[in-house]
């Protein structure tokens, strides 16, 4: 309704209203993450997270003591390992697994998302053998004998996570209800889903909270670009409130840099005979966005490399000379190794950056900077460049990949800091925290064609409201992703308050 002093404010209040005092506690709009994927994170909340293991071993222990503890569970998850920080630096194989869990089926998802570490069990389930085709962009592990060794790429583990996400729609309201809590409790009031590699299909579920006033969380659902507009086009048309829309689609260009699997312009540093590939041809790619872009849809592409971004920016280039320009908010996503030359292109052709700052804490950086090499490396998670290039910046998470919390990926951006815990990377590329914050409210508002109703506290717009416990603006630097959100309002409605835990 307003904004104002004290004074100015009471003329609102009567008997009834509840009035909050918060003195010199930090409020800021709701934080909005532009990138992650709700039901892969819902079950991510329910299974094992690896990245603290420090060896296979580590990780073994940490499976097994989960596993014990699900006895119900049919199938064993987790997330997030990282060989690259393990001792001897190698992947695991599924006869580790096998060891302590012979007979029920597990799936340890890499901390990229792009790679899984399954048992035997699994592979039977999936009816995985050494006679199995590689799917189209995917790789089925193989060791010296031409047998699956328990390492699956990109979409060799769809065989896999079709059975190990075979969830009732009890269980999928139940994760969804703990996804949205969790969010609430980080100050999260909007998100944007985005179509992954391990989709699980719950919009009805998401519908059915809607409709019974129970989804405490904006939802900006991003559904998959193919050939298929008709559908994508329903969704669009199904899909279109205030807390629930179809906003757009995405699609995947690249994998990852650390299995190799992002497309790169060059070959790999240290693996010269591979640059990486693309998910689909290029002009397979190009024809989509055209058509999409005709229909009016924006559109996201996961690109990791230089070339994969490069061919995104390329597309977006095309679409506008084929169907002359708009205001199309287009998006590229992770932007990670990026050649300088397409640094301008994001202002020119209006596209959104959207990145995840924690990302190049995650990856152990040695690892990370051997496959790419001295060049490249110089460019690595630009974030500070491509800002002020006046391009839109807008931040996420990538939950599961990364855990929920907004203020671990405004610390990264604002400090640098890499996997070691106390050396920055590149420190001329860190921005300011009040950008990082803008990156976080407002960046992803535009991004999605909603500044006018979301992203700063101003009359007139939405009431998603977020306190910190302290202000950020004056605490150290190090202490800002340990700190607590007080009070989460959506929709003028408050759903979560630390003094009484959540609130639906």
């Amino acid at each position: 309704m307003a904004t104002g002093s004290e004074e100015e404010m009471l003329q609102y209040a009567d008997d009834h209203t509840k009035i909050y005092q918060f003195k010199d506690q930090l409020i800021i709009p709701g934080f909005h993450d532009f990138h992650l994927h709700i039901m892969q994170g819902a079950v991510a909340l329910n299974s094992v997270d690896l990245f603290a293991a420090r060896s296979e071993d580590d990780a073994l222990k940490m499976i097994q003591e989960f596993a014990e503890s699900k006895q119900e569970n049919q199938w064993i998850i987790g997330f997030t390992w990282d060989a690259g920080y393990w001792d001897t630096k190698q992947l695991p194989s599924r006869h580790s697994l096998d060891r302590i869990l012979p007979d029920k089926p597990a799936l340890m998802f890499h901390a990229e998302g792009h790679y899984a570490w399954v048992n035997t069990k699994a592979l039977e389930v999936a009816n995985i053998t050494r006679h199995t085709e590689n799917p189209s962009y995917g790789i089925i592990g193989k060791d010296e004998n031409g047998e699956p060794n328990g390492i699956l790429y990109e979409k060799a583990m769809d065989a896999v996570i079709l059975h190990a996400f075979d969830f009732s729609d009890t269980q999928k309201r139940e994760m969804f209800s703990n996804f949205l809590d969790h969010a609430a409790s980080l100050g999260v009031t909007a998100v944007h889903d985005l179509h992954g590699l391990k989709t699980i299909e719950a919009l009805h579920v998401f519908k059915e909270f809607e409709d019974k006033d129970e989804l405490t969380t904006r939802i900006h659902l991003w559904p998959v670009l193919d050939d298929n507009l008709e559908h994508a086009k329903q969704l669009r048309d199904t899909y279109q409130s205030d807390k629930l829309r179809v906003s757009g689609l995405k699609q995947f260009i690249d994998g990852v840099i650390t299995p190799r699997t992002a497309y790169l312009l060059e070959p790999y540093a240290d693996q010269p005979g591979t640059r990486g590939e693309t998910s689909f041809p290029a002009d397979t790619i190009k024809k989509w966005v055209i058509d999409a872009d005709r229909e009016g849809f924006s559109i996201r592409f996961h690109a990791i490399g230089d070339g994969a971004i490069r061919l995104a920016l390329d597309a977006y280039e095309e679409a506008q000379k084929v169907n002359g320009k708009r205001d199309s908010r287009h998006s590229v996503e992770h932007v990670e190794v990026i050649h300088p030359d397409d640094i301008p292109r994001f202002k020119e052709l209006g596209v959104t950056v959207s990145m995840q700052p924690d990302h190049f804490a995650m990856s152990e950086r040695d690892v990370y900077s051997a496959r790419i090499g001295p060049d490249r490396e110089k460019y690595v998670f630009p974030i500070h460049t491509l800002q002020k290039t006046g391009a839109n910046l807008a931040f996420g998470t990538d939950f599961p990949i990364d855990v929920l919390n907004p203020l671990l990926q405004i610390y990264r951006a604002v400090t640098r800091i890499d996997s070691s815990g106390d050396t920055v990377w590149h420190p001329h590329e860190r921005i300011t925290l009040a950008e990082a914050l803008k990156a976080y409210t407002i960046g992803p508002a535009y991004g999605t064609f909603r500044e006018h109703e979301l992203g700063t506290l101003e009359a007139g717009k939405l009431a998603d409201i977020v306190v910190l416990e302290r202000d950020l603006f004056e605490m150290p630097l190090e202490e800002i992703p340990d700190t607590k959100v007080q009070l989460t309002i959506v929709d003028g409605r408050v759903i979560y308050d630390q003094t009484k835990a959540s609130l639906k």
